[in-house]
């Protein structure tokens, strides 16, 4: 196989690995901290192109307990101005708060959805310190069960996420049972199958990758168990997550499910370089009707099945 030849703005991602290995030397303890730190990169501070919160979005917080003391996380909420709007969940990856993701946002409002998006601990206005796997799991649970009070109908409630958060909505989604409908269907872009695999990828295929990691993040085995239909999207110039990770993932999907593959999209902008495609997508798959595409929005409301 081909070595990838990765930028050099990509060398974080192999000291995430050199600190994996410093860290044997000074205990389990210290070795998980430093992964879970590399892993998710936490940042509190907003965005260097963050502008403002748009007006429309109301901030929220909720506790991840019921406890009085309970920690809580930040949330936007974005509705569509059509009550009867599709909902869609946001869950981002490393790295960039909620600040970060602005633009992906307004793109899924006009593309026709209303918007709820959580930090997870550790992030932007959220309590705690550093995330782990397991958090933000929980967070992300927390997160799902303001937005079903807030929209009762599962036909109209979607799960987007994109890079780690991707992993994160595969988990949520899986979690559901298999008697109810819990949502219309999952999204997930710039994705990887588990974190060993990526690492791998990023570093070299004989280190024993698998054996150190603490978080696994294993979305290949997890969305086998997902029912309900599934879009993933990758952009085919990403060279921080190859798409063979996200062809992978589409593989292992069950049906109903459609691949979207974007040509010249980079691990951030496929939604605006596949606009037309991503539109044609959610219209194919999940039955959104609305406008033509190309027009200013693609849909209202999903159609019952």
């Amino acid at each position: 196989m081909k070595r990838i030849l990765w930028p050099k703005s990509l060398a974080l991602r192999v000291v995430i690995f050199a600190g994996l290995f410093a860290g044997l030397a000074t205990g389990c303890a210290s070795l998980e901290q430093k992964e879970r730190e590399l892993t998710f990169r936490p940042v509190r501070e907003a965005a260097g192109w963050y502008g403002g919160i748009p007006p429309a979005i109301q901030e929220l917080y909720l506790p991840v307990t019921a406890a009085p003391d309970a920690p809580r996380i930040h949330a936007w909420w974005w509705p569509d101005s059509d009550p009867k709007a599709p909902v869609v969940y946001y869950l981002h990856g490393a790295r960039w708060n909620l600040t970060g993701h602005v633009r992906r946002i307004e793109q899924l409002r006009r593309f026709g959805f209303s918007v709820f998006a959580i930090d997870y601990r550790g992030f932007g206005k959220s309590d705690g310190e550093l995330p782990s796997e397991a958090m933000v799991y929980e967070d992300a649970k927390v997160g799902w069960e303001w937005l079903i009070k807030r929209q009762p109908d599962a036909q109209r409630r979607f799960i987007y996420g994109h890079s780690l958060g991707g992993a994160v909505a595969v988990d949520l989604a899986a979690s559901f049972d298999n008697e109810k409908g819990h949502a219309r269907g999952l999204i997930v872009e710039s994705t990887f199958t588990t974190l060993a695999e990526l690492a791998s990828a990023l570093t070299y295929p004989w280190l024993p990758v698998s054996l150190l990691l603490s978080q696994k993040f294993d979305s290949v085995e997890k969305i086998k168990e997902v029912r309900m239909p599934v879009l993933v999207v990758h952009g085919v110039g990403d060279r921080l997550v190859p798409s063979r990770f996200s062809e992978a993932l589409f593989k292992a999907a069950r049906e109903p499910k459609k691949l979207l593959l974007v040509e010249n999209g980079s691990h951030n902008n496929s939604m605006w370089i596949g606009d037309d495609d991503y539109q044609q997508a959610l219209a194919e798959l999940f039955g959104l009707t609305g406008a033509p595409v190309g027009d200013a929005k693609v849909t209202r409301a999903p159609k019952k099945s």
